[in-house]
């Protein structure tokens, strides 16, 4: 009898706690067409294959709020995604609006060391209203949520981290978009440090949502958030797709995928693309949309710093991770914020063993006091930075212009592995009209101007670049994809089975 009850009393317990905030605030949010917690894990991993981990977590601080804080707020455990083993921690934000404590920050800690020790991705899904009130007051609360081993956020790239935001995301849900490898957002989610409520009253300003934290600011402004897209399908579908490309830790390859039906169909008309003027503007999405394998273009935050494209994909079923200069926006000039997004990717694909191309067409930095005010010669620096501590295979192709101190960050000189250029490369300190301005003192439409035009631009095309042995191969367009995985084979790392150095695996997420 005595063991009847107890595990009835399990069963009880077991019952309440899977409720988390109870029926009525579930029925609400499928009202509104918002997913719960559980729902998000169903539909993010594999069938069947979450198994949790603090089921019975309650408040620890406010021990009379037990019956009102089932998981705590935070529902975490292990599951599978594509067959492999991932860390997960789900907001529940039925309960306490998932605000953060001491017991379900245990979770989370705990969460992150296993994955990190064991080689797992840690994937969170957020939404919460921040640290609980009034736990956190005072010495005792300060003592229990931020005063122990689980705030260490020292952030090394061992294992990947995903994050998402649903909802108002504030607090720890915003401090897991920013140390994470892939950020993504729901529009309509809101992603800050404080609701718009406490500044109002901390500053006397008013604030909606959107202008506080929404996903316009941090797609096209911060950079914080690297997709931000419609449905919550899509958010977990995004997640999926992410970790597809990566390893489960940093001591080894990505998976590999099946070659789709018609990767390199296209290539025979990839030159066709480059415009005849080299001032003239194009897409060069399209050019990697020929080039890899098709329809594995992933980009990162495409909406913040422009001029530079930063795309995951494939290439003969392997991982890439493809930086380009994009000239529909500035001619391709990179800004602080294009240099910014691309040492971020840099970063996080040599800590993950994902090899390098670029794809090269860029006139320079940006100049004058707007990108001096932002900082461009330190991102400019922090990139060239970057480049010389990869570690991982890094290839370039300088499809037309590749002028300055760019020449070098994108690969020029022996900043990459192997240097291919198409025919139409042009190579230069500086663009030419500009030259021959600086040196013959002669600008557009003045007498004599296309004479020295002309004379300034001898020696700008590929010829001199491969006379010099400083391109390795000039290659006919049509043959990139087959030249890129050859050589990605030749540059492979053999003698550690496809894992570089990490050299960069401290460097911040968020600067």
């Amino acid at each position: 009898m005595a063991s009847e009850a107890l595990l009835a009393e399990y069963e009880a317990r077991r019952a309440k706690a899977l409720a988390g905030g109870g029926a009525d605030k579930y029925a609400k949010r499928t009202a509104k067409g918002i997913l719960n917690a559980r729902e998000r894990i169903a539909k993010l991993v594999d069938a069947e294959s979450f198994i949790e981990s603090g089921l019975f977590g309650t408040s620890a601080v406010e021990p009379h709020l037990a019956d009102e804080t089932q998981t705590d707020g935070k529902i975490a455990g292990y599951a599978r995604i594509g067959g492999r083993d991932v860390a997960v921690v789900v907001n529940d934000f039925t309960v306490k609006g998932a605000s953060t404590s001491y017991t379900n920050g245990r979770k989370v800690g705990h969460m992150k060391r296993t994955a990190t020790e064991r080689g797992m991705p840690l994937v969170c899904l957020g939404e919460s209203t921040g640290a609980r009130l009034p736990d956190a007051m005072g010495g005792y609360g300060m003592g229990m949520l931020l005063g122990n081993d689980n705030t260490q956020f020292r952030r090394t790239r061992e294992t990947p981290m995903v994050a998402a935001a649903f909802g108002p995301s504030f607090g720890s849900s915003t401090w897991m978009m920013c140390i994470s490898d892939f950020a993504v957002m729901h529009k309509g989610a809101t992603v800050a440090v404080s609701s718009p409520g406490l500044v109002s009253m901390a500053l006397g300003q008013k604030v909606t949502a959107e202008e506080l934290g929404g996903w316009r600011l941090h797609s096209d402004i911060t950079g914080l958030v690297d997709q931000a897209v419609d449905t919550e399908e899509e958010v977990l579908e995004a997640v999926k797709k992410f970790l597809s490309y990566m390893p489960s830790h940093h001591n080894e390859a990505p998976p590999e995928a099946p070659v789709p039906a018609g990767s390199g169909a296209e290539m025979d008309k990839v030159f066709g693309i480059l415009p005849e003027s080299r001032t003239q503007v194009y897409d060069m999405k399209r050019i990697i949309r020929c080039v890899v394998d098709k329809d594995t273009m992933f980009e990162l935050k495409s909406r913040f710093g422009k001029s530079a494209i930063t795309t995951l994909a494939r290439l003969g079923g392997k991982s890439v991770g493809i930086v380009a200069n994009n000239p529909l926006h500035r001619g391709g000039a990179l800004d602080a914020d294009a240099c910014r997004k691309i040492v971020d990717f840099l970063v996080m694909c040599d800590s993950f063993n994902i090899p390098i191309v670029l794809l090269v067409d860029t006139p320079g930095f940006q100049i004058g006091t707007e990108a001096e005010k932002a900082g461009a010669p330190g991102r400019i620096m922090n990139f060239m930075n970057a480049m010389t501590l990869l570690t991982v295979p890094h290839l370039s192709v300088i499809i037309r212009k590749s002028y300055g101190r760019a020449y070098v960050c994108m690969g020029g000189g022996r900043h990459s592995d192997d240097i291919a250029a198409w025919p139409s490369a042009e190579i230069s300190f500086m663009s030419p009209e500009f030259a021959t301005k600086i040196v013959h003192g002669v600008g557009f439409g003045e007498p004599g101007y296309e004479e020295k035009l002309k004379d300034i631009e001898k020696g700008a095309d590929v010829w001199g670049l491969a006379s010099v042995y400083a391109t390795q191969a000039v290659i006919h367009p049509k043959d990139t994809r087959d030249y890129l995985m050859r050589m990605l084979e030749v540059y492979k790392l053999r003698i550690t089975k496809g894992v570089g150095q990490h050299l960069m695996r401290t460097w911040p997420t968020s600067y």
